[in-house]
């Protein structure tokens, strides 16, 4: 009876054999594109946060079970690892016994011709004039690019037979293709493990610009499993202005920033490098590089207190209309300290602006919208509040709206909703004035770091490389056994051919390498 312990030998064994066999590997590669499907389709947390943020929202049902199975992290998911880790033994322990039988294959000779040549699906026979060992090295010659070996049987009296291969790249070629895609995965693998990613919004026209020196820098990071932050590469850069291209439907045609940057020697030298950034024409720098990946506006507003003091605030608003860049934001402006010693009764005379920002203007009503996305005619719809916005609190809020447990609790006042356009102001009850000052674009970057690019372009190209010699070599054996004839001098010339791989074709090469063979023999 088969004992407990060679059952789970064989179970083992078996479940080996079935991860490592090709059909496996293909099953899981397969499966790898498909799991990658919901990562294109679905937004991705490490990209865009505030996305994912609002397709739960929107699908109250869907979107939570879909967050529970990590849906929106399919590249750092249980299920997408599994598979990835699955493919990578799989590939593994296939390509491993392959490669050691394609080295011995290499090594070897071409086999001994079969008994009976006739009996293979190509065959040709001639008579010819000469000598078997003589016709051998000639017919060898012409072969060139084959493998080739000359022998003579024992036990047939003056027999020649010469035994050729080609093709032997074909099973390189897949090899190639095979061990490339492993190290494509590993590459990958790498660079996710040493790698980071960060985005920061810059605004354009003079704004403060950004340096990269610390995760902190970034509005969102995300690292590497190996990387603490501590080692970023410093990159210093200013926005100096923004350019876009519309259609006439408002739909983005191409866009564009002029920008200065530092990094490396510049930094310490104090050198500010020019260069102009587009979409999909990244800034390559300190191995990093810089994407344009979206923009939007930034209102200024100011106000003017009744001591005559002026306090202003340009902050990004998000863009909650793609197709016309309608935003929505906030900005929270603290009054100068000289006003109000006490620091409660300051805390309470913060003015807070939320509302619509319209780069173009389209009015329904008292209703704004906006109609284009270029800054043809900018104005604001807002609400302006008085009271405590929660700056002194130290509690994380939203960059975009405002806390509503401040405005439930009575801490917020409403003072005012107005409409406005550039230049224009609203006066307060208290004497202060709000004025609507400008509008200046900011672009969205991302600084990507993936050491395993290099590598992920260099197994790209030699899977492509091996997958082309696997398509075009073709397997070819073929034989040649030269028997003297019964009259003095003459020579029987049988010929065997057969395709190990493609069978496409074969027959007109076949009679095209008999012709070439027997040429100047018969």
């Amino acid at each position: 009876m088969t004992g407990p312990i060679s059952r789970a030998f064989a179970l083992v064994r078996n479940t080996w054999r079935g991860l490592t066999s090709m059909g496996t590997a293909l099953v899981l590669l397969f499966l790898v594109a498909l799991a990658a499907i919901p990562g294109a389709l679905l937004p991705q947390r490490s990209l865009n946060a505030g996305k994912v943020d609002e397709y739960i929202a929107t699908h109250s049902t869907l979107g939570p079970w879909l967050d529970r199975f990590q849906f929106f992290d399919v590249f750092s998911s249980f299920w997408f690892t599994a598979i990835y880790v699955l493919l990578f033994v799989s590939l593994v322990g296939c390509l491993t016994p392959r490669m050691i039988e394609h080295v011995r294959t290499l090594r070897a000779v071409p086999v001994a011709a079969p008994r009976n040549l006739g009996r293979l699906p190509k065959h040709a026979q001639a008579d010819a004039a000469g000598d078997p060992r003589q016709m051998a090295e000639q017919m060898s010659q012409r072969l060139r690019g084959w493998r080739k070996v000359i022998r003579e049987p024992e036990g047939s009296a003056g027999a020649v037979e010469l035994s050729a291969e080609k093709g032997y790249l074909r099973e390189f070629g897949n090899l190639v293709f095979h061990f490339s895609l492993l190290g494509l995965l590993v590459a990958i693998a790498f660079g996710k493990m040493f790698g980071y990613e960060g985005n920061v919004i810059v605004i354009a026209d003079g704004g403060p610009g950004f340096c990269s020196a610390s995760p902190a820098a970034f509005d969102s990071f995300r690292a590497g499993n190996t990387v603490d932050g501590t080692s970023l590469e410093p990159i210093c850069l200013r926005v100096h202005d923004f350019d876009a291209e519309y259609l006439d439907s408002g739909q983005a045609i191409g866009f564009a920033a002029n920008i200065s940057y530092q990094a490396g020697a510049d930094l310490a030298a104090d050198n500010w490098q020019d260069y102009r950034l587009a979409v999909n024409h990244p800034l390559r720098v300190a191995g990093d590089r810089v994407y344009l990946q979206g923009h939007g506006y930034a209102p200024t507003f100011t106000v003017r207190f009744p001591n005559g003091e002026v306090r202003s605030q340009t902050i990004q608003w998000r863009p909650d209309d793609q197709l016309t860049l309608l935003s929505s934001g906030v900005v929270r402006i603290d009054p100068p300290a000289g006003m109000y010693p006490d620091v409660d009764e300051r805390r309470k005379q913060q003015i807070a602006v939320q509302g619509l920002l319209a780069p173009t203007e389209q009015l329904h009503g008292t209703l704004l919208s906006s109609s284009y996305p270029a800054p043809n005619n900018p104005a604001v719809a807002i609400d302006i509040y008085r009271g405590d916005t929660g700056l002194d609190s130290g509690r994380p809020q939203s960059l975009f709206s405002l806390d509503e447990r401040l405005i439930e609790q009575g801490r917020l006042e409403k003072l005012d909703r107005v409409n406005l356009r550039v230049g224009e102001e609203v006066r307060l009850d208290d004497g202060s004035v709000l004025s609507f000052d400008a509008v200046t674009p900011f672009v969205n970057l991302q600084v990507s770091h993936d050491p395993g690019q290099v590598w992920v372009l260099v197994f790209s190209m030699t899977m492509m490389a091996g997958l082309l010699v696997s398509l075009v070599v073709r397997r070819r054996r073929i034989w040649v056994r030269l028997v003297p004839g019964q009259a003095t001098g003459t020579v029987n010339v049988e010929l065997g051919g057969l395709a190990r791989t493609d069978n496409s074709g074969w027959g007109d090469e076949f009679e095209r390498l008999t012709e070439r063979l027997l040429k100047e023999v018969s």
